[in-house]
């Protein structure tokens, strides 16, 4: 606020300066004009040799004088001197208009006085016109300009010191409000929301867009300690189990089944593995949404070979009837196929079938359509988006010997979403039971079958 009104105060102080400059050069300019039209109309009566004796000039703060190349005085005005000229010949350029200051006394007016000459008479006999007039009114003018500057300055810095402090603050009222609403969220750390101004102005969207971004936060915090919750409880169970092993083997000594001990060690442990896997896999997608190393990916062989990791029966591929291509990160793409492949043979009664269909038309975007069907007992439709949440197992699957840390249908939506498609679950047509995982995958042309990898 003070600086604004020190800048304020500078700009004014420059304004009233450049004002009585202007002021004064165009007062000086006018007096100027008015005495070379004065010298103007005396030079025409010297070129006819009709000079009157005294000079007619209007006005008591005007002399007139013409004086020739000696510097004797030709003609004068009534109030002009008539032995010495107004400006000393020395001073004089015969020919060449001109504008001189001269003492006062010289001349016998007041205050500063401005001489113009002008060039007059013939060439056998040469004059100059001397014609002086008065700067004192352009003094008082200049005078009362700057009294009255000095005076209102002062005041009109007073008044507008004011109205911006009245207008800022009233400006800065509701950041001022933002801010004590935040300082009390901080103290507390906790939830809370911060005051909206009535205002529909830039202060009412900041404060609309601090409130989302405080959500999401909220959100983001919820979720942060629930993750961290489920990754702790579900790391204490392994570790819960191989150190009741240990336990257990070291107090029974030589009677301990060591060959069964380490079995259910490397178990545990081979799940615990799988579990940080999981983390770390999802933590690097959270850090990088945006998928890396894509490129086109032939989707009838990624399905072969995921299958082929898998017994057959009860895993089985759909033969495809040309090529199909998708964009994507191939390792990827991959893990998506193999985590799905492992939910279905986990639930699957006797079959899991992969499939691959040709384009389909989402939004005017062409899709591939890949499909992963099993025959088990499927999903009820109100669990299907639930499923899709990290750490979450329905109750019928809820045996973690049997099923994982519910962090799978997590990492393939992450995957997919990465890739540029999305995934849904959805009933196997004609049938009462079975579960249909659906991928809708970018399309790229098919180039006669030939292996874009």
């Amino acid at each position: 606020m003070a600086i604004g009104v020190f800048g304020l105060t500078i700009g004014l102080a420059l304004g009233g300066v450049v004002l009585l400059g202007a002021l004064g050069f165009v007062l000086q300019r006018t007096v100027d004009t008015e005495a070379f039209r004065t010298a103007d109309a005396v030079a025409l009566l010297a070129a006819e040799d009709a000079l009157p004796d005294p000079l007619p000039v209007a006005g008591g703060q005007v002399r007139v004088q013409v004086i020739d190349a000696q510097g004797r005085i030709r003609a004068a005005s009534i109030d002009a001197d008539r032995l010495v000229p107004m400006v000393r010949p020395q001073r004089l350029d015969p020919g060449r208009r001109q504008r001189l200051e001269v003492p006062a006394e010289r001349v016998g007016l007041t205050g500063p006085v401005r001489v113009v000459t002008v060039p007059a008479g013939t060439a056998a006999d040469p004059l100059t016109v001397l014609v002086a007039r008065s700067m004192a009114d352009v003094r008082h003018s200049t005078h009362v300009v700057r009294t009255i500057l000095l005076v209102a300055f002062p005041l009109l810095v007073a008044v507008l010191a004011a109205v911006a402090w009245r207008v800022v603050g009233a400006t800065l009222r509701p950041v001022e409000a933002l801010r004590r609403g935040a300082e009390e969220i901080t103290g507390r750390a906790g939830t809370g929301r911060l005051p909206v101004p009535a205002s529909a102005d830039e202060i009412h969207r900041l404060a609309v867009t601090l409130n989302d971004m405080l959500d999401r936060l909220e959100s983001a915090r919820v979720r942060q300690r629930a993750f961290v919750s489920d990754a702790a409880h579900e790391l204490r169970s392994p570790l819960t189990n191989i150190r009741t092993e240990l336990e257990v083997a070291q107090r029974l000594a030589d009677r301990t089944d060591w060959t069964a001990v380490t079995g259910n060690l490397l178990a545990d442990t081979e799940r615990l593995s799988r579990l940080v896997d999981d983390l770390l896999l999802l933590a690097r997608l959270d850090e990088a949404p945006q998928a890396r190393g894509t490129g086109p990916v032939e989707l009838g062989g990624l399905l072969t070979e995921v299958a082929a990791r898998y017994p057959s029966p009860p895993v089985s591929v759909a033969p495809l009837t040309r090529p199909l291509w998708t964009v994507g990160n191939a390792d990827e793409l991959r893990r998506v196929l193999a985590n799905l492949v492992d939910n279905a043979v986990r639930h699957a009664r006797g079959s899991v079938l992969l499939a691959a269909d040709a384009e389909v038309e989402t939004g005017g975007v062409p899709y591939h359509r890949v499909t992963v069907t099993d025959d088990g007992p499927g999903i009820p439709v109100a669990d299907r988006e639930r499923v899709f949440g990290r750490f979450t197992r329905l109750d019928d699957g809820r045996a973690r010997d049997d099923g994982g840390a519910g962090l799978g249908l997590a990492i393939v939506r992450e995957l997919v979403r990465r890739a540029g498609g999305s995934i849904a679950l959805t009933d196997v047509d004609g049938q009462p039971a079975g579960l249909r995982v659906c991928l809708l995958l970018p399309a790229l042309p098919a180039e006669d079958g030939t292996d874009k990898r």
